[in-house]
């Protein structure tokens, strides 16, 4: 029987009205099997980690993927409740937006499609995966015990190809439509909290920030913009008795490319206490408010801000606010920390196997890499239970080549399957002749290799 640490047990109650009777201890038993396995997170590998490599009702475990009723929105909503809960009971919800690519291939993974790959390609070498597209929302937050803002999953979505839609005869939905109906649904759930979006110029799209602020309460959303964008005054006021339309725009504005080579430009001096996690940088930045607008397209009032090296070591890039009324440090403080979504796919790859799932079928396929994806807070909300429940900083394991003072996600995962390992039973039987005494620091050193095995 499953042996699990009663803190972690009560963490995991929320979800258990979310599947039947019967499913949810199965599904117990993929969570801490994918948990301690190293190397391919497979349905088998987590029933050997567990020693149930012969257990003869093995299919019932697979069946929690592909045919068991439970809904993986409905999981999205109570994780992001206990992350909101655990690290920002107050104050503005900062939500990260971005897409990656699960490298699949495979005539019966029916959804894949041929995408750039943003990893390996370059400006000037493009380089196409073929795979799955996800487009994943997370929950920007400092975590105390690492000492820097650690980008939570807690809602993922599948983006099918192109092809895949038309074979089916639904329309095709972009990555900015996806975006549009995920912030949606966290508006919903969080009616009475402000919502800050912060993704990268693939959604600097006009549709997708006009309905971010046509909503009752709208979400704020944070981007690049483009230095020759269509940049307006607001429309003046309306003359009595005016016949025709309402105006969308005043009067054209010069382009911000315009704005940063005139040397009459007035720049500002400002510190940002992280910049993209290497510390605090000193940049430049001049801000003012404006209309983006294109024909045919809604129009969109927002705040820019340029942003320029004083020493010259990136080129003067521009960001966009749909709240005017937010300060340019505490936009380019809020955008840097978009960064953290690229670690944190980077970690679940590395350390959650992501990628070496080999679900076939189609239901199996959409809930294992969501899945895989939120065991990523799941493990950061167990180690902050730890860190409230025992006050002991989380150890740091270093080496020669790699020295480091915060921990990382592998600390944190490296505690929570110390603690699994601890609450599992082992015994002997009286039959079996006596063991071999090992010495204390050896079994020390196995089991740090084993809860840090990638």
């Amino acid at each position: 029987m499953l042996t699990l640490p009663p803190a972690m047990l009560a963490l995991l109650a929320p979800f258990a009205p979310l599947f039947g009777r019967r499913v949810w201890p199965s599904a117990l038993v993929l969570l801490v099997g994918t948990l301690l396995a190293p190397g391919k997170r497979t349905v088998t590998a987590a029933l050997r980690v567990l020693g149930l490599a012969h257990t003869r009702r093995f299919e019932r475990y697979h069946r929690v993927l592909n045919r068991a009723q439970w809904s993986s929105l409905a999981a999205s909503r109570v994780l992001l409740g206990l992350l909101v809960a655990a690290f920002v009971p107050t104050g503005p919800l900062l939500v990260g937006i971005d897409e990656t690519i699960e490298r699949r291939r495979g005539k019966r993974i029916a959804a894949k499609g041929i995408y750039r790959d943003p990893v390996r390609s370059s400006h000037e070498h493009f380089v196409k995966a073929s795979g799955l597209r996800w487009i994943c929302l997370m929950l920007l937050v400092p975590i105390p015990w690492a000492g820097r803002v650690w980008a939570l999953p807690f809602l993922t979505a599948l983006a099918p190809s192109e092809r895949y839609d038309q074979e089916r005869g639904r329309r095709h939905k972009t990555l900015t439509d996806w975006a549009r109906q995920l912030l949606l649904v966290v508006r919903r759930w969080w009616p009475d909290r402000a919502i800050i979006a912060v993704a990268d110029s693939s959604y600097a799209a006009l549709e997708l920030l006009a309905a971010g602020q046509a909503w009752p309460q709208p979400v704020t959303v944070i981007t690049r913009l483009r230095l020759d964008a269509a940049l307006y005054a607001p429309a003046p006021p309306r003359r009595r008795r005016q016949v025709g339309r309402p105006r969308l725009k005043g009067q054209r504005r010069p382009t911000l490319a315009a704005v940063a080579g005139d040397p009459t430009t007035v720049w500002t001096p400002i510190t940002v206490p992280d910049w993209y996690g290497t510390g605090e940088r000193g940049i430049e930045v001049v801000s003012d408010t404006a209309v983006w607008y294109h024909a045919g397209r809604p129009p969109v009032p927002l705040r820019w801000v340029l942003i320029r090296d004083p020493h010259g070591q990136f080129a003067t890039q521009a960001l966009l606010c749909t709240d005017r009324a937010v300060a340019p440090e505490q936009i380019v403080a809020w955008f840097v920390r978009r960064w953290q979504l690229e670690v944190t796919f980077e970690e679940a790859r590395r350390h959650l196997g992501v990628e070496t799932q080999r679900q076939w079928s189609e239901r199996a396929i959409r809930r294992t890499t969501p899945a895989l994806l939120g065991l990523f807070s799941l493990v950061t909300l167990f180690t902050q239970q730890n860190q409230n429940r025992s006050r002991t900083p989380v150890r740091v394991r270093q080496a020669a080549w790699y020295p480091k003072a915060q921990p990382t996600f592998a600390d944190a995962l490296a505690l929570v399957r110390r603690e699994l390992w601890a609450a599992a039973a082992f015994h002997l039987s009286a039959s079996e002749p006596d063991m071999v005494k090992v010495p204390r620091r050896f079994v020390e050193r196995l089991m740090d290799t084993l809860c840090y095995a990638a």
